[in-house]
């Protein structure tokens, strides 16, 4: 079965589906969702383009507040983003949270989605690895 990953920012446009789509795509044993403390209602263009780009998007993918995930049972919690990690809110049941910040690429060029994407890949996935123990 699955260990189950929620990856939260703020406003789940950017920096937390790109990670959930990395999780999803390139770590085998585990499963991802995004969601975001105030989240902004929409995917970034930039984002999901990328995300195409690369072979991973999926049409689930969507911007969504922490009241929708909350209640779900989740083995590991990353924040992306100060704010999040700031706000972050007590889970009802016990999780392990941990923090890794990514500069957030929204309003800037396309090749700052590419250098957040990268910083992902090198950055958060090997944590969630070693933290999930695959």
């Amino acid at each position: 079965m699955d260990k189950k990953v929620l990856i939260l920012c703020t406003g789940n446009s950017c920096r937390s589906i790109i990670a959930e789509a990395q999780i999803n795509a390139f770590i085998d044993g585990a499963s991802s969702d995004s969601s975001g403390v105030k989240a902004s209602g929409r995917v970034n263009p930039n984002a999901k383009k990328l995300l195409e780009q690369k072979n991973i998007w999926k049409e689930e993918y969507h911007s969504k507040t922490i009241d929708k995930v909350i209640d779900n049972k989740y083995d590991l919690v990353v924040t992306v983003c100060d704010n999040a990690h700031e706000t972050c809110p007590m889970f009802p049941k016990a999780v392990k949270v941990i923090h890794i910040s990514f500069e957030d690429p929204d309003g800037k060029e396309f090749d700052a989605f590419l250098d957040t994407y990268d910083e992902v890949y090198k950055t958060l996935l090997p944590k969630v690895k070693e933290e999930l123990g695959l």
